[in-house]
């Protein structure tokens, strides 16, 4: 995978991520939760929450051809199964309501790096499904781009929990508003394109 087919490929994946990872929705659900928290602690809860979330994404992208194994699990029903999990997220997104997938909840500060942020928000079954269809193939050079652009996502992320305040009082709940539904708009669009690639692998292989 060189040249045009490369840069269109990481292209793909990091808008993949993007979209259901969503950082700007997720700083709105980070500033809520940790409410009038010192910046020391904020710092502490975003830098744990991400490495948690890291970690997760990082041994399923590269133990996913196992885990195929152990289950009995075929990468055309992982695609089709991702692609109507990364659907149904968008679509909900796409409605202006946060999935059940991403829902989040009340917890005292020491947890909430754990759970709500690393589980389900940032590192949720759509996310998990996302990063095992990018490196299913087990070809070193989609697992290392998976892993990358997934390390940077959460680079970008880390950065807009420690300004959460500042970019909320920026864009405001209309924006939020916005972005959510285009970020729905391009998981809608992913989660068919997976689940198209699903079937069509399927029909090929039964011809």
């Amino acid at each position: 995978m060189m040249g045009k087919d490369f840069y269109t490929h990481a292209v793909s994946v990091f808008l993949g991520f993007f979209a259901i990872m969503n950082p700007i929705a997720n700083t709105a659900a980070f500033n809520g939760l940790v409410g009038n928290s010192d910046s020391s602690e904020r710092f502490k809860i975003a830098a744990k929450s991400l490495i948690i979330t890291f970690s997760i994404v990082l041994l399923f992208s590269v133990l996913g051809k196992g885990i195929f194994h152990v289950f009995g699990i075929t990468l055309p029903a992982l695609r089709i199964s991702g692609g109507i999990l990364v659907f149904l997220v968008g679509y909900h997104m796409l409605n202006g309501s946060a999935s059940s997938l991403q829902s989040s909840h009340k917890s005292n500060l020491e947890n909430i790096a754990v759970s709500p942020l690393a589980v389900p928000l940032l590192a949720g079954p759509g996310t998990i499904a996302t990063a095992m269809n990018y490196s299913a193939s087990g070809e070193l050079i989609r697992v290392l781009m998976t892993i990358s652009i997934f390390a940077l996502l959460c680079l970008i992320t880390f950065f807009c929990f420690i300004f959460s305040s500042r970019i909320m009082a920026l864009i405001g709940k209309g924006g939020l508003d916005i972005v959510t539904r285009l970020m729905g708009l391009i998981l809608t669009v992913i989660g068919v394109q997976m689940l198209i690639a699903g079937v069509l692998e399927i029909l090929t292989h039964l011809a």
